[in-house]
């Protein structure tokens, strides 16, 4: 049997802040084999991890991402938003999630966040940074931007596409085949038994989002997903332990 993955959403965003190395770190800590994050782009085209589009509710930035440079944005506190202990934590760049988790057994699944900005040249970008740390095997692209998984496709048909998506897919699996997609990354309400087991007799993935109740985790994993993402890495470690996984 295939290991289930325990995604680690935002990195271990019940107990850290989300998307900070501190966070990413802390999942690892406790037994996530998988890690979820968001990429957006700056204004001189560097790669940050940060799941909104304005900088005001993680940092103690204001404006949009987009319009900040690297440099600037590194000056930001991205920590104590959450707890004054994590006062001092910056937005980390891509790479730097990389780079932490080069040589690891971990699964990285990206988000690209290019739904309200299309950020033109990212998918180059994460798919060059992907490649130059020997991270393809390991790497899950997703995107609520079904176009955007499309033309990473065209680029790296070795990199592992994701569906992100809230509701309501008739045969998402056929769906996913449109465009090349191995997984289905939907909000956990939208999965049922019936479409975990249809999506796997076509070779496609279920990656439900974003499931912090255990007892939920439960019927999920007795309907045979391949991976949860959550909050609470610990948790679902615990289950799958406890499941023999």
């Amino acid at each position: 049997m295939n290991r289930i993955v325990n995604f680690a959403h935002r990195g271990a965003s019940a107990v850290c802040p989300e998307n900070t190395m501190a966070a990413f770190r802390r999942s690892l800590e406790l037994g996530a084999t998988g890690i979820e994050t968001d990429v957006q782009m700056t204004k001189d085209g560097q790669l940050v991890l940060i799941h909104d589009e304005e900088l005001e509710r993680t940092t103690t930035g204001t404006g949009y991402v987009k319009d900040r440079t690297l440099e600037e944005l590194l000056k930001l506190d991205a920590g104590s938003w959450f707890d004054k202990d994590f006062g001092g934590e910056r937005l980390p760049t891509l790479q730097d999630l990389l780079q932490l988790l080069q040589g690891l057994d971990i699964t990285l699944n990206i988000e690209l966040k290019n739904g309200v900005f299309l950020y033109p040249g990212m998918e180059e970008k994460v798919i060059e940074a992907v490649r130059a740390f020997n991270m393809t095997e390991q790497t899950i692209l997703s995107s609520f931007n079904h176009y955007s998984l499309a033309y990473c496709k065209s680029l790296a048909p070795e990199i592992r596409t994701g569906i992100l998506y809230m509701e309501g897919l008739y045969r998402p699996w056929d769906y996913a085949a449109t465009i090349g997609a191995t997984a289905l990354h939907a909000y956990h309400h939208a999965v049922l038994p019936e479409f975990v087991e249809g999506a796997a007799e076509h070779g496609v993935d279920y990656h439900p989002f974003t499931v912090n109740d255990p007892e939920r985790m439960k019927v999920l994993l007795e309907a045979g997903v391949s991976g949860i993402i959550t909050d609470y890495p610990d948790i679902l470690a615990c289950l799958l332990a406890a499941e023999g996984e």
